[in-house]
């Protein structure tokens, strides 16, 4: 785990740079799930899912590099979805023919709109287990063991307390303390991704 945690503005500032291998594995860490889990929901094979995520990947940062992504005109994550959508119904146009080939029942595809509810679910998503991950590096494993317990697992503070042989401020302090710094790292995280 990186011991410093890097913002979206950071890892877009070091795309710029071609050569900058670290920002392009910072990238690919915080936005391919989310491209590829939509890609399977919309019917992809796990590697045309992947192949889907790499194409996207590669022309959101040729068209970030060529100045095309203005904040003022929306978020970072729309434009993201955007790009991937469009790659997903390149890849699914041309399984569709490869299968219709072979008569295998294709499922449909999303229209755009179900296709952004899928979206923003994996984005969320994404986005919390890279707060909790950061989250878990930070703390003490019993602090997140209490907070994964309560919050997580929706279990009785006052059992969680006795499992974990602490007290049950410490139950709650953990949960509170956890969910603090996770807002906080998803607030560093979406600033510019908003």
């Amino acid at each position: 785990m990186e011991s410093e945690w890097i913002t979206t503005s950071t890892i877009l500032g070091g795309l710029r740079d071609f050569e900058d291998r670290d920002a392009w594995g910072r990238f690919v860490a915080r936005f391919r799930a989310p491209i590829v889990h939509l890609a399977l929901g919309q019917g992809l094979r796990p590697a045309d899912a992947e192949d889907v995520a790499q194409e996207s990947l590669i022309a959101f940062a040729d068209a970030f590099r060529a100045g095309r992504y203005d904040v003022q005109k929306g978020r970072l994550s729309r434009w993201l979805f955007g790009i991937a959508y469009r790659q997903i119904l390149h890849a699914r146009g041309a399984r569709d023919r490869r299968d219709a080939d072979a008569a295998v029942d294709v499922p449909e595809i999303a229209d755009e709109a179900e296709a952004t509810r899928s979206w923003d679910v994996e984005w969320e998503r994404a986005i919390l287990e890279q707060c909790l991950a950061r989250a878990r590096s930070e703390v003490q494993p019993s602090t997140f063991r209490a907070f994964e317990l309560v919050a997580i697992e929706n279990r009785d503070a006052a059992a969680v307390a006795g499992e974990l042989a602490i007290d049950i401020k410490a139950v709650y302090n953990a949960k509170h303390r956890v969910l603090k710094r996770i807002r906080e790292l998803r607030e560093s995280m979406e600033k510019l991704s908003a």
